[in-house]
């Protein structure tokens, strides 16, 4: 098994080589000989818990923590995360969603060979990975970004300004239909902060436009740069 993880990654390795360097090669390379060596050490040991729930849930815990350490460290560990890496880079997906897509055709077409109760056990670790791949990656604190419409720009302003401590810009825009000068504000917050940001705007004005997104990368000011890939 140890031998044939690393064969069946060298195509693979080559295209991160072409991709992201020389740096990103090596690193994958380093990841997947530990994990081949881990693989061909562990598989005698006799298992932690004989609950395939359990094993599943735990399992995935484990795996999209250390997949998602080893992506943010500018690595990865198998082909199906370069893959990943790529397809994230030029879509809307994040990398945990893009290999859960791709291991829902792996997963099903093993239910053919190995059982149906053994892909689902699957499906519910690669599930749980998902996620924690996504939150290492982005971490707890992932950048937002939120645009505010209001005739109470200034008074919101500096409620945002007082309450998350700055970083509030003022934008004149226009309507396309109406054609009416409009006052915008724009502000960068972490995930921790997108609760207290509306209950500020909806109590100094409750029919205010908001619209809040996900920023993949911040640098500069009090934000810190959160994924290099």
């Amino acid at each position: 098994m140890g031998i044939f993880l690393v064969v069946l990654n060298l195509p693979f390795l080559y295209i991160g080589y072409k991709q992201f360097g020389k740096t990103f090669a090596l690193s994958t390379l380093f990841a997947v000989i530990l994990m081949s060596v881990g693989t061909t050490l562990l598989i005698p040991v006799p298992p932690l818990t004989i609950d395939p729930l359990l094993a599943a849930v735990f399992g995935g815990i484990i795996l999209g923590i250390g997949v998602g350490m080893v992506i943010r460290a500018n690595g990865s560990l198998d082909g199906i995360e370069i893959i990943s890496i790529l397809i994230s880079k030029q879509s809307p997906f994040s990398v945990g969603e893009v290999v859960m897509f791709f291991n829902i055709f792996i997963l099903g077409s093993a239910g053919f060979v190995f059982g149906w109760d053994h892909a689902m056990y699957s499906l519910i670790a690669y599930f749980i990975a998902v996620k924690l791949i996504d939150v290492t990656i982005e971490g707890l604190d992932q950048s937002k970004f939120a645009w505010i419409i209001s005739d109470k720009h200034e008074e919101i302003g500096d409620a945002l300004n007082f309450g998350l401590g700055g970083g509030v810009t003022y934008i004149t825009g226009k309507g396309a239909f109406s054609g009416d000068e409009r006052n915008l504000i724009l502000i960068v917050i972490n995930r921790m902060e997108e609760a207290k940001l509306k209950s500020i705007v909806d109590e100094i004005d409750p029919g205010a436009f908001l619209a809040i997104g996900n920023i993949h990368d911040v640098k500069g000011g009090r934000f810190k740069k959160k994924n290099s890939h």
